[in-house]
């Protein structure tokens, strides 16, 4: 557990960056910070393993006060993750990874060990371990720096927007990768963003701060969409707020699925045109995994090929939310979203119709994390 009992940072100039904070992050849990410029997120981060020093107030990690700690020996206890990564240009992979575990103590050889094996647990292959950080792309350079901030096994991890600075796509598979290791090591997390989307995503509860280090509301994803505490939360969190907490409500068996005909890829287009549903028909491989939409009526001849393929619509886990069924709807170009089992394979389809039925039928679906 970490927490704020009254702390505020005021500096000699006036300017007051957090103002009486009371905030507790919850042992295991993924706390997120998020608000506007200026609201005192990455001061308020800093202050706990003390590279900023409060004015006044008491931050606590299990219930011991860290004003009472020895710096350094805090910062031992504490994961820090920043933008960029921070890896140190000069040594390899696997020896940034080792660095804290050498310095609290561990062999060298154990040391390198334990880097190996979280090298290869944040997704990485085994072969970067010799490599050093500037024959890495940005977003595995974040995924050794999350490796590097585990190697000591911290009860307590603190990270500072650590995926803002790659691309949309890569930014979308760490965050992925990160939510699948913490459900394996459930570390005690405070995370700092700008991102109010990211922070629907990985957050188990956000906090939402005002310019002046103010709390505005703290509050789980679905809570924070669906019951906003005021006029400045509501604004922040974005005025499509009803639809985005759809992606916190599990579809519960909820939505009827019906049956999709389908043809393999490879068939001619004569079985494509005998299978096709309205305009499209949908296509499949040997194990029934959805590979993409096709228009009979636009092959020439001979057999369907991946060329045929409309490839826009995405496909939604019949375990998953609202969200992802509906979206798989509208994306689809038949406006029939695919829906698939927990190995990819086609169960049937839904439309967004069915979707908004189930919606209205049952507005208290349960709660998806």
């Amino acid at each position: 557990m970490i927490k704020f009992e009254n702390v505020t940072k005021a500096y000699p100039d006036g300017t007051v960056a957090v103002d009486g904070l009371n905030l507790e992050a919850p042992t295991g849990k993924l706390t997120i910070l998020v608000g506007p410029s200026g609201c005192g997120k990455t001061t308020s981060l800093r202050m706990i393993n003390r590279l900023i020093e409060p004015t006044s107030g008491t931050i606590y990690l299990d219930d011991q006060p860290t004003s009472g700690m020895d710096a350094a020996l805090l910062r031992r206890r504490i994961g820090y993750v920043i933008q960029h990564a921070g890896l140190f240009p000069h040594r390899t992979i696997v020896d940034n990874v080792a660095t804290m575990p050498i310095l609290l103590g561990e062999s060298r050889q154990k040391a390198r060990t334990k880097a190996l094996e979280l090298i290869e647990r944040v997704g990485l292959p085994a072969s970067f371990a010799k490599r050093y950080p500037w024959q890495l792309s940005g977003g595995q350079q974040q995924r050794v720096g999350v490796a590097r901030a585990l190697a000591s096994d911290p009860a307590f991890m603190l990270m500072d927007e650590p995926f803002s600075a790659v691309d949309p796509v890569v930014r979308g598979q760490l965050q992925d990768e990160f939510l699948r290791l913490q459900s394996e090591i459930g570390k005690t997390i405070i995370m700092v963003t700008h991102d109010i989307d990211e922070a629907l995503k990985l957050g188990d509860q956000v906090a939402v701060m005002r310019v002046g280090g103010k709390l505005a509301q703290m509050a789980s994803p679905s809570e924070l969409l669906t019951s906003p505490a005021d006029e400045f939360v509501a604004d922040f969190v974005g005025r499509d707020r009803g639809y985005r907490s759809l992606g916190f409500t599990k579809t519960a068996g909820a939505v009827a699925i019906g049956e999709e005909a389908v043809v393999q890829l490879g068939a001619s287009a004569e079985e494509a045109r005998a299978k096709a549903t309205g305009a499209w028909v949908l296509v499949v491989d040997g194990s029934r995994k959805p590979l993409g939409w096709a228009q009979p009526e636009q092959i020439a001849g001979g057999e369907l090929k991946r060329e045929h393929l409309n490839l826009s619509g995405i496909a939604a886990a019949a375990s998953g939310t609202m969200r992802q069924l509906l979206d798989a709807a509208l994306s689809s170009p038949s406006r029939r979203g695919v829906v698939v089992n927990e190995h990819g394979e086609l169960i049937g389809t839904v439309t967004a119709t069915d979707v908004v039925k189930a919606i209205e039928a049952e507005p208290h679906l349960e709660t998806a994390r």
